[in-house]
């Protein structure tokens, strides 16, 4: 069963109108809420005094309509009451400004006295539900750092001392990790060393790298804390909590392995032309942070957001096809936020399974449909993603190149990563997201998007890899430096040079608006945002700039295969090298027409389900090898399956494949 629904916040409305919603939710095929995520001040509207009568009222009636729940510890914005109290509970920004509260995760997660509060409150609700019915999993806080990653307060200044401490054991380890020689930085007691707050100039990068991941650990140990809470009481109650889209904000390696299932939040930016290739990432790293076990989307809109500058409705059909790009990538869950649109408050003008207008809106019609949708595809759950290629991105490498005084600061993580993903994903290529130290050898090909920090560990992977016969792909400004942001001596790229038999004698960055001629195939385009010279250390060009150097080589190591991309190409000459790259190491090329997405997920039982998702709005055929049955949209005709403008067609098949087209095949829309 796939699990259906979204966030439930009843306190925002009268009595009477939770009935309707339960109805509401029986008719449409809801299985599934979180519930509670911002309900503390209703819950506890003063210290200690916790009112519980409602909420009881509310699990009782989901439970009678079937709706199970993934039950808040509420925690994510604390009542007033918390920071006027107890004002060291407020964060604390970088230039030393005490945040108020009045909006959401208004939290300082070194305070005592929100650990304490937050504490209480979660065993309450545990005494309270552990063993109610409806419950089916717990929902830790909420996007922990989607608003405050970061707390620059007097007791985060304590606590990073001490995970420093823990880090580096002495003061001379620390001084010679954070290069304090350098602009007369040395530290000479651990007293001195505060958060880097905003000063006179740069920064040193060391110093913010490790801030950074103190301060994601700093809200995992907040996790931790209630998780434990929960787990004690209820062992086999799932635990998780919402990833807010992919971003740097905490270190999502290390919290997704403190869930039972990790979860996500998806809001592709709709001002772009094609949502979905962003979405299609996200899935990927989700998927990839469980280790390819299934996920749950936690959140996503039905339509527009409110909160970007201008907040455009998805394009017809687009609900569905996001919902089930998400079930095709991976997702067990598919929830969007949230079940009533708000009549006030901030989020008022966010979309919502039940728009303002009410049940009888088209949207809400979408959303029953959506729901039989998913019905019928109940054997797909627990069932994983084939991918035969893996994108590598590492967290602390992520903050790290975005940091400041770099040759370029166009150097932006998200957009890297699109580079490649793009591409791959109009190949129809599905792709794993993995970290550098990751097992790579279950794939055909390897991409690593620029990997600016390199450890020697993940730089001995990756070399092994190319060496047992993986064919690999690196980007500009990678191996440059180490887990400390200390560059690798010997030339760029430190410890990849050998691997990709060549070195980096000067980078040559583009200012925005600025090209550079390549010749690829004998023909000539513009390439953007970087250059470098390069000098062939065994390595072969493939691509050159307009001066004759190398821009894009190529460098057989051991059994295996190691490219370079000295530059960005443009977009048609990028896909049409990852084309090229693919092939070579045997990565299933299907040849599907522009614009059509296909996944398949894999049973234990041995049966496949090939998702097919026609994006655009036209009428695609695909070809399908003969057997197995149709789900949902789509006819087959002529050994093809005719897919409809902004369809979706699953295709069940047992034993063998799902059908999926062969790299030889070619494809007409």
């Amino acid at each position: 069963m796939i699990l259906y629904g979204g966030d439930y916040n009843p306190e925002q409305w009268p009595r009477e109108v939770w009935a309707e919603d339960a109805k509401l939710m029986r008719d449409a095929g809801v299985n599934f809420v979180t519930l509670g995520i911002f309900a503390w001040a209703q819950v506890e509207p003063v210290p200690g005094d916790y009112r519980f009568a409602w909420l009881d009222e509310v699990m009782d009636l989901l439970h009678e309509n079937g709706v199970a729940v993934c039950l808040a510890t509420m925690t994510a914005s604390p009542p007033p009451w918390l920071g006027h109290r107890n004002p060291e509970s407020l964060p604390v920004d970088d230039g030393g400004v005490r945040l108020s509260y009045g909006s959401r995760c208004h939290v300082c997660p070194s305070s005592t006295a929100y650990r304490e509060a937050a504490r209480a409150l979660v065993t309450e609700l545990v005494r309270r539900y552990a063993d109610h019915p409806a419950l089916a999993a717990w929902h830790i806080g909420n996007e922990y750092g989607c608003q405050v990653p970061k707390c620059y307060c007097d007791l985060c200044a304590e606590a990073f001392r001490g995970w420093l401490r823990r880090r580096y054991d002495t003061l001379d380890g620390l001084n010679e990790a954070w290069t304090t020689t350098f602009w007369s930085q040395r530290y000479s007691a651990w007293e001195e060393i505060l958060p880097p707050r905003r000063t006179t100039g740069i920064p040193n990068p060391a110093h913010t790298l490790d801030f950074t991941a103190f301060c994601s650990d700093a809200l995992l140990e907040c996790y931790r804390l209630e998780a434990d809470v929960v787990r004690q009481a209820t062992p086999g109650v799932p635990v998780t909590t919402n990833l807010c889209n992919v971003a740097p904000t905490t270190d999502y390696p290390a919290w997704a392995a403190e869930m039972d299932v990790v979860s996500g939040d998806c809001y592709p930016d709709q001002r772009e032309p094609e949502p979905q290739l962003q979405s299609a990432l996200f899935f990927d790293v989700w998927r990839g942070l469980g280790d390819g076990r299934p996920w749950w989307l936690l959140e996503q809109a039905t339509s527009a957001v409110n909160w970007m500058g201008t907040n455009p409705a998805k394009k017809p059909g687009g609900m569905r096809l996001d919902s089930l790009q998400a079930v095709a990538r991976g997702a067990d869950a598919v929830l969007f936020f949230q079940w009533r649109a708000s009549r006030g408050g901030a989020e008022k003008f966010h979309s919502a399974m039940v728009p303002h207008a009410g049940p009888d809106h088209p949207l809400h019609q979408a959303v029953r449909d959506l729901g039989a949708d998913l019905r019928s595809l109940g054997a797909v759950e627990g069932s994983r993603v084939r991918a035969e290629t893996a994108l590598v991105l590492d967290w602390r490498s992520w903050w790290a190149v975005e940091q400041e005084s770099h040759p370029s600061d166009r150097i932006r993580m998200m957009d890297r990563l699109r580079d490649h993903h793009d591409p791959l994903w109009r190949l129809g290529v599905t792709t794993d997201v993995v970290r550098s130290t990751s097992d790579l050898s279950g794939y055909r090909l390897v991409v690593v998007p620029n990997l600016y920090l390199l450890t020697a560990e993940a730089a001995a992977n990756l070399a092994a890899y190319v060496e047992r016969g993986g064919h690999l792909v690196v980007s500009f400004f990678s191996g440059i430096v180490d887990e400390n942001d200390r560059v690798w001596l010997g030339g760029y790229p430190g410890p990849l040079r050998e691997l990709l038999g060549l070195s980096i004698t000067e980078f040559d960055p583009l200012h925005t608006g600025t090209t550079v001629p390549i010749t690829w195939d004998g023909a000539e385009s513009r390439a953007t945002l970087w250059s470098e010279r390069i000098e062939l250390e065994g390595a072969e060009a493939v691509a050159a700039f307009g001066d004759g150097s190398p821009a894009v080589t190529r460098h057989a190591y051991g059994e295996g295969v190691a490219w370079y991309l000295g530059t960005r190409p443009d977009p048609a000459v990028m896909r049409e090298l990852t084309r090229r790259i693919a092939a070579e190491a045997g990565v299933t090329l299907p040849g599907l027409p522009e614009g059509v997405e296909a996944v398949t997920r894999a049973g234990a039982d041995g049966v496949h389900h090939l998702f097919l998702l026609n994006h655009t709005f036209e009428e695609h055929r695909v070809p399908v090898a003969d057997g197995g049955s149709v789900l949902l949209d789509g006819e087959r005709s002529g050994g093809a399956l005719v897919l409809p403008p902004r369809a979706a067609a699953v295709l069940r098949r047992a034993g063998g494949d799902a059908g999926f087209p062969g790299p030889s095949t070619t494809v007409s829309s």
